[in-house]
């Protein structure tokens, strides 16, 4: 992405996308993947079996 100062926008080189610094941002955060830590990943795996396990007692 290339800055426009005259326009103060990123405008991508190779499909023309333009946006403000502000709107880059907020792209960059919603690509960027979500690490969760050890303890969020087993809390959620714990979630899933107990799930599981309790479907299975119906």
């Amino acid at each position: 992405m290339k800055y426009m100062s005259a326009t103060k926008h990123y405008v991508c080189k190779s499909c023309g996308l333009s946006l403000t610094r502000q709107e880059l941002m907020e792209m960059r955060q919603k690509l960027r993947p979500k690490f969760e830590s050890g303890e969020e990943e087993r809390k959620k795996q714990r979630k899933e079996y107990l799930k599981w396990w309790l479907s299975k007692k119906e």
